[in-house]
């Protein structure tokens, strides 16, 4: 069995954690939880053909106070950006992080989740400028479940691929 590593990356408070466990565990809890360091999970997906082992490192959001050890990223396929659709700030986390993820583990596989799609009529970020930007980008929410499966999925497609 094939085993890939991505790490999800985003600020403090985004969903990552929520993604995880509604695309390993299928739920959903309005309960925030704080990451502390890095949370390990497993899943398998059948990519056709071949089924590959997802290890999700679930990685502590980044804020003024912490930042993320771009050594959790050693070894990984792939990486899942995150950002909170009602929060503008956030996106330049993600985005910060992406370059940062790139000098550490080069180009591999990378998709932006613009996280919590059922709160778009709040939302603080422009889809236009979204757009301009040099990876997929997709909108999420782990709340209803919408477009997680498809998200990691993806990623594991193009993980298999390189």
């Amino acid at each position: 069995m094939i085993q890939k590593k991505i790490c999800m990356l985003g600020g403090f408070g985004v969903g990552k954690t929520s993604l995880v466990s509604r695309f390993v565990h299928s739920i959903f809890s309005d309960t925030y939880l704080t990451t502390i360091g890095v949370k390990i999970d497993k899943k398998t997906v059948d990519l056709g053909r071949e089924r590959v082992d997802l290890i999700l490192w679930d990685i502590h959001g980044e804020d003024d106070f912490q930042k993320v050890r771009m050594s959790y990223l050693r070894g990984s396929s792939g990486y899942l950006l995150v950002a909170d659709g009602t929060r503008r700030a956030s996106l330049d986390v993600a985005l910060e992080l992406h370059e940062q993820a790139r000098l550490t583990v080069g180009h591999v596989p990378a998709i932006l989740a613009i996280n919590k799609a059922d709160l778009a009529s709040t939302w603080d970020i422009d889809p236009v400028a979204l757009q301009a930007l040099d990876l997929p980008v997709v909108r999420t929410s782990a709340k209803t479940g919408s477009e997680v499966e498809e998200t990691f999925a993806s990623l594991a497609r193009a993980m298999n691929v390189t």
